[in-house]
């Protein structure tokens, strides 16, 4: 099994100059995709009359909708004669397996930097896995043009971040340059004339090494991704790290566990802008996307079928929340959706796992329950949005950490490191909430602006909810984010507790004057004509005990007509929780109904009778 830095010392190797393989990484929102919208603009791949819009990587409609970059994607662009392979990363730590599995195909990376906000958790992250790769890395300050940008100490803040992470002496010598991504402008210095992203494209030439490879020797390919479309069936997306890739040829599938497969490569893709284009041969260095192979899974190799040498898999951290995804049991069960068995929710599942590395699923207690394991809350909850939208109906309980044991049989829990910016006027209320979840307080900085970044170590379980408990504490005015620490000692329980929930009494269709009664106990969740059913959750009692309400009670009629008896009573506007806010509401005994029309909260245990019996039970 041959190394990258075993091939380097090849001496049949030769240099690639017409080609360069960069990744560009960063926190979320700091301005990758906008980035490379401007790469993509200014190489002109488009027509002059092609109407292209914004995020033109972000094709995913959860992607446009959420601001994020959920899948990592490739692109080219051709500069002065040279091909440039462009890998846009996701930001978010939840999708920290996209960017482990696509940084193997890059010789280099640019690592964006938000000339407000400075290195994040997760900067830290993408730059010590690229780091670890020996990756040439380029700094971008990104949005100098911002109001209260602070270019001197975000980049004194980023060499501090390089000092503690990089393994050579190298690393540290690397180019740092100034954008705004919007503009589609980048600088030397922040004080230069603004015209475009020309000096971004000369230091990737210049910085980023050309690959030195060997293309006569036998053939040698990591699968770093996968794609589908209904025409060509499934796409293997890697770099040729040896050899060469011909279309109509046999090759060898190398599985993980070592198992070789004879297959036969269709068709070889390289990359031009953001399409595909069939070529008949590609060499190493090039990314290439090939198809034919129906069983190619992410982590595998394809080799020469002569000499089947497999390369080292991808090493992918392991997630932190699980959740079960089970059939829906509720009385509405199979009116709303297309795919609503066991049979089709576990193909689904098990079919994700092809592409979402970072995922795992397991089978549950009951042949209608599924284990779901992931690296946080979004990352579930965008799985669960696409399965929503793909007609899928079922149920999921409220998300758990994964614990774990030591040598001594001492239970260990996941630990993240979470960093706030907000207003120092909301520090107090942060502290406490932060305190009853078990937040350790690591450092606290203030810019003299009022500007305060509180850092703190917290259990994972602490998390759980808190996003939304954060964005009321601080009005909207602040920003998180956290990225996993590993595992210590469970720190006891945590005391966050809930208000008790409104639980419609029958089933029917909720009405003004049921919901005026309810609304009276605490907040509703629904609104007038919303169907309920015996243990769907309403709404949230002012109290801390569950209650039971009947929303679909109507007015009595009576003989005597008043002139202002049919006056409509006035409804409080119901809360209406998205579905990442449901995940956070619900507790332990209490599950998440999910169809592709709507988003139900509902008890476990749908009867009071049946409440009463599991409470004897524990």
């Amino acid at each position: 099994m041959q190394t990258k830095e075993a091939l380097q010392e090849d001496s049949k190797l030769i240099e690639r100059n017409d080609i360069r393989n960069v990744a560009i990484i960063a926190h979320v929102d700091h301005g990758k995709t906008t980035l490379v919208d401007g790469l993509l603009k200014q190489s002109h791949i488009f027509r002059d009359n092609q109407q292209v819009g914004e995020l033109i990587m972000d094709s995913n409609d959860q992607e446009r909708e959420r601001g994020i970059t959920i899948l990592a994607k490739n692109t080219a662009v051709n500069y002065r004669g040279i091909k440039i392979n462009i890998i846009d990363t996701p930001g978010h730590a939840d999708f920290g397996g996209e960017v482990e599995r696509v940084l193997n195909m890059a010789d280099g990376c640019i690592l964006l930097i938000d000339a407000v906000e400075g290195p994040m958790p997760q900067t830290r992250f993408v730059l010590q896995k690229a780091l670890e790769l020996n990756l040439q890395p380029i700094v971008v300050v990104n949005k100098i043009d911002r109001r209260d940008a602070r270019i001197d100490q975000v980049l004194e803040w980023t060499q501090d971040l390089f000092l503690e992470l990089a393994t050579r002496d190298e690393h540290l010598n690397f180019p740092v340059l100034y954008a705004i991504g919007r503009d589609g402008v980048a600088m030397y210095h922040p004080d230069d004339e603004r015209h475009n992203l020309e000096p971004l494209f000369e230091t990737i030439i210049n910085t980023v090494p050309a690959p030195k490879v060997d293309t006569e020797a036998p053939l040698q390919m990591l699968i770093a991704a996968l794609d589908y479309d209904d025409y060509k069936g499934k796409y293997a997306i890697g770099r040729i790290v040896r050899g060469r890739m011909t279309a109509n040829t046999p090759v060898a599938q190398i599985s993980r566990e070592g198992e070789v497969s004879r297959q036969k490569v269709s068709l070889v893709f390289t990359h031009k802008g953001l399409q595909r284009v069939e070529v008949p041969e590609a060499l190493a260095g090039d990314i290439v996307a090939i198809t034919g192979i129906s069983s190619a899974n992410i982590g595998e190799t394809i080799a020469d079928l002569e000499v089947p040498e497999a390369l080292p898999t991808i090493a992918i951290s392991e997630p932190t929340l699980k959740m079960t995804f089970g059939v829906n049991s509720s009385p509405f069960a199979g009116r709303e959706g297309k795919f609503s068995t066991s049979r089709q929710l576990r193909a689904r599942l098990y079919r994700e796992l092809e592409t979402n590395v970072s995922l795992r699923v397991e089978d549950g207690n009951t042949p209608d329950e599924f284990v779901v394991s992931g690296r946080g809350e979004l990352h579930l909850s965008v799985l669960i949005e696409a399965m929503r939208r793909e007609g899928y109906e079922f149920q999921v309980s409220r998300p758990e950490v994964i614990t774990r044991e030591d040598e001594n049989g001492h239970l260990l829990e996941p630990i993240e490191h979470l960093v706030i910016d907000t207003k120092d006027t909301f520090i107090g209320v942060l502290t406490e909430t932060l305190a009853a979840r078990k937040a350790q307080l690591m450092n606290m900085t203030n810019d003299g602006l009022g500007n305060m970044r509180l850092e703190y170590s917290i259990p994972t379980r602490g998390l759980i909810g808190f996003r939304n408990a954060f964005l009321t504490l601080t009005k909207g005015n602040g920003a998180m984010s956290s990225r996993l620490l590993g595992f210590e000692p469970w720190l006891g329980k945590i005391g966050t507790t809930r208000m008790g929930a409104l639980i419609a009494s029958e089933q029917g269709v909720a009405v003004t004057y049921g919901l005026s009664n309810a609304q009276q106990r605490g907040d509703t969740f629904i609104e007038p004509g919303t169907p309920v059913y015996e243990g769907m959750i309403v709404g949230l009692n002012s109290r801390p005990m569950d209650m039971v309400v009947n929303v679909c009670k109507e007015k009595q009629k009576t003989n005597i007509r008043s002139s202002t008896s049919d006056i409509a009573v006035r409804l409080t506007p119901p809360v209406l929780l998205s579905l990442e806010q449901s995940l956070d509401f619900i507790n332990n005994d209490e599950l998440v109904e999910v169809t592709p029309q709507n988003i139900r909260l509902r008890k476990r245990y749908l009867t009071q009778k049946e409440r009463a019996r599991a409470r004897e039970l524990e």
